[in-house]
């Protein structure tokens, strides 16, 4: 029985020939990956020193930081908490990337996305480096282990494989995959699994769609997702690498808890309602429900693609009076590239509001909701209170789904202006 790529890389992360699901082993990551956040990085700083004594981490060179919450900054103590964050980066040697664009996509842009190697965050999102043949697990509280140690406790996860086939209709994009993955398999169709994706549907979806699907790996209950390394893929990720490994794959005879194969050639447009990510439906049953603003941004979409299908249907055309879209592109470089492309142009004509990269609109900061308003949305989340009042709802969507219904102020079938 042959190997998983996980296994692949879990076993060299810990020294082996070889491990199977379910063993224990001690991995060293090749990458420990954070954001500041009050009450993770800060306390993990103090603890460091106050709990285990430890002044400088192993391999400075593998740590990485990110400041991309809360910026800029409103109040001084969210400054003070970045003020930390740049501190201990220059007295460990840490790099701290700030003002970049959410880390996940920088993370990708900067060489973290290795193909073959392993990386830690508390942060589940960090799964989409998964598209670049990353295994990138997010083990949240327990990152503490990984600043303190060189080496981590693992249980080698199971994995759960989804074959995509077919070729997506115009109008129908990666978000609306992903979201059918959830509606085939259920929300924790992968509960502690590693989500392996694959499939010749992949042939039809760029590099940045993939980065969606991967991103979003946790609403099926996974611990990560991860795609076998491809030309297209090695090609973007191998010269940005950030150290020399051997890409893997996983073998033909690999041993799987479970093989899902969905055909995505007849999806429509969906919409997740709230307050759930797990509340899938065709956006067709929701359709003409009044929305009083959209949001395209975040770590699982905001990037070229998805702001250049949204400014094709914006273009010549104006949003709706009264209606707020919030355009936030994932990183700067994303966004120096939707300038050069005259997608921001076009953007801010129809009456966008376009804003440097940062998290902040994704969990409620900036943009918020009032009681009874209803948002679409490509955040990561729905649930109540996620964009501001407890009592407004959010229906996640496509980008061109978002773009649609800024020109009528309501739920609408984006394909009506492609």
């Amino acid at each position: 029985m042959g190997s998983t790529i996980a296994e692949k890389i879990l076993a060299r992360a810990a020294g082996k020939e070889r491990v199977r699901a379910g063993d224990e082993v001690k991995v060293r990551p090749d990458f420990v990956i954070a954001y500041d956040f009050p009450g993770y990085t800060d306390v993990i700083f103090r603890q460091m020193k106050e709990d285990f004594g430890i002044d400088k981490v192993v391999g400075p060179e593998r740590y990485a930081l990110f400041i991309d919450h809360m910026v800029p900054a409103v109040t001084p103590a969210e400054e003070q908490l970045h003020k930390i964050t740049r501190d201990w980066g220059k007295e460990q040697g840490v790099p701290v990337y700030e003002r970049k664009g959410i880390g996940h996509q920088v993370a990708a842009e900067l060489g973290y996305a290795t193909p073959g190697a392993f990386a830690v965050h508390f942060d589940g999102h960090i799964s989409q480096l998964g598209t670049y043949g990353t295994l990138a697990i997010g083990v949240r509280r327990h990152l503490l282990e990984a600043f303190v140690k060189e080496y981590i406790k693992l249980k080698v996860p199971q994995t759960t494989r989804v074959e995509l086939t077919g070729k997506l209709k115009p109008g129908v994009m990666a978000r609306d995959v992903f979201h059918h993955i959830v509606r085939v398999i259920g929300s924790s169709g992968a509960r502690f699994h590693v989500l392996e994706i694959g499939g010749d549907a992949l042939d039809h979806i760029s590099l940045e769609g993939q980065q969606t699907i991967t991103s979003l790996a946790m609403f099926t209950g996974a611990i990560t997702a991860i795609i076998n390394p491809n030309e297209r893929s090695l090609a973007y990720a191998k010269p940005r690498a950030r150290v020399d490994l051997e890409p893997v794959s996983s073998d033909p005879d690999a041993d799987y808890a479970a093989v899902h194969r969905i055909d995505i050639s007849k999806l429509e447009p969906i919409v997740v309602i709230p307050p759930s990510p797990a509340n899938t439906r065709d956006l067709s049953e929701v359709a003409g429900t009044p929305i009083d603003l959209g949001y395209l941004g975040s770590c699982a979409s905001g990037r070229v693609e998805d702001m250049r299908i949204a400014a094709q249907i914006l273009k010549g055309r104006q949003i709706k009076e009264g209606f707020q879209l919030h355009v936030v592109p994932t990183s700067q470089e994303i966004m120096r590239q939707a300038s050069e492309e005259g997608i921001i142009t076009d953007l801010v004509a129809a009456g966008a509001f376009v804003t440097s990269s940062s998290c902040d609109y994704c969990f409620g900061r900036m943009g918020v909701m009032s009681e009874g308003q209803k948002a679409v949305s490509t955040g990561t989340l729905n649930v109540r209170g996620r964009m501001g009042s407890p009592d407004s709802e959010i229906y996640i969507v496509n980008p061109a789904a978002v773009a649609a219904a800024a020109l009528e102020g309501q739920i609408v079938d984006p394909r009506k202006y492609m």
